[in-house]
């Protein structure tokens, strides 16, 4: 039997750390130089398209866009090379007062050595993202 791929298994843990709303869970996670860019490049969640660099910055991340809602996440594929890991994956995310963000991408989780997350990209266009109204 065959053990879990390191990123395979970080990319699990966090998605089940963000399923259970469990902050410091997902954050121990982490490596201390985590960059998460979610979606990759300029957003509305990063103004200069940087990503969010170190755990304090994740730490808000997780304040202002997990912690909130709740995310559904269903992996349609994933793949594993090198220290990293690749998942075909559709997040759907249900804010405060009942509106629904859907995205679908690729997102791909970086480990160091140590199997903590280095990098969290997502891979996805904020023009194609869809949004339901509660109701």
């Amino acid at each position: 039997m065959s053990e879990e791929h390191p990123a395979l298994s970080a990319a699990h843990a966090s998605w089940s750390a963000v399923h259970r709303k469990a902050k410091q869970e997902w954050l121990d996670l982490m490596a201390d130089e985590i960059v998460i860019e979610d979606p990759i490049g300029v957003s509305p969640l990063d103004p200069i398209g940087k990503g969010q660099c170190g755990k304090e910055a994740v730490s808000a991340f997780w304040d202002r866009n997990i912690g909130p809602s709740t995310i559904e996440i269903e992996a349609h594929e994933s793949f594993a090379a090198g220290d990293e890991s690749a998942h075909v994956m559709t997040l759907t995310t249900t804010l405060p007062g009942g509106v629904k963000t859907i995205v679908h991408g690729i997102f791909t989780y970086r480990v160091n050595d140590a199997g903590k997350l280095k990098a969290l990209r997502g891979f996805w266009q904020l023009d194609q993202m869809k949004v339901e109204q509660p109701g």
